[in-house]
């Protein structure tokens, strides 16, 4: 069956959910320590409680996008014939950051329920146009976003591809769907072997 039509990873509701929590877990981490207070008793946050489900949601996040990523083994083999770093846009995601250095009360059900508004709001763009992927989390753990067009017979495809390997034209790589528009590239082994002898 043809991956390009069936791909075996789809970027279901729940998935993209999880990928979209991962991207602000740094922020998750930043919350907690600002709702430390040194003075209270057996040294726990003010908010213990919702600061404990941050905690949990934002390990739990991280290691799941990372152990999906690097359990991806498979696709199709293309051929690469242009290349162009786009990780720079991955910066897009720290806007929310900003909240970082204002004062927030886990305390306070307003302050809350407007940040829980403001991030649905994002997350139902980011699903809507398929950029959950653009992950800072993934940026961190050395996964690069390339503006890429490749080659498979005479079917040319341009797509963004999530690599942790720089891609150059005359490449040969494996690409896994997650997307119309996303891929995740496997670099191929005998090509790198190829390269390396070549060196």
């Amino acid at each position: 069956m043809d991956s390009t039509r069936d791909p075996s990873l789809r970027l279901r509701p729940w998935a993209s959910l999880v990928l979209f929590l991962s991207a602000y877990s740094p922020l998750m981490l930043i919350l907690i320590i600002k709702d430390y207070d040194a003075t209270s008793p057996g040294l726990l946050p003010q908010n213990p409680v919702f600061s404990g489900i941050l905690l949990l949601i934002a390990v739990f996040s991280s290691l799941a996008v990372l152990r999906s990523v690097r359990e991806i083994d498979g696709g199709l083999t293309v051929t690469v014939t242009k290349a162009s770093n786009k990780s720079g846009d991955m910066f897009g995601y720290t806007i929310p950051y900003m909240l970082s250095f204002m004062k927030v009360d886990l305390g306070d059900w307003q302050i809350i329920v407007s940040l829980v508004l403001f991030l649905a709001i994002l997350f139902i763009m980011a699903y809507r146009t398929q950029t959950v992927f653009v992950n800072p989390i993934l940026a961190l753990a050395g996964y690069m976003l390339i503006d890429c067009t490749f080659k498979r017979g005479d079917k040319e495809i341009q797509a963004m591809v999530v690599t942790r390997q720089p891609l150059a034209v005359g490449d040969t790589c494996r690409m896994e769907r997650l997307s119309h528009y996303l891929y995740v590239a496997v670099k191929d082994n005998a090509n790198q072997d190829e390269k390396g002898t070549e060196e």
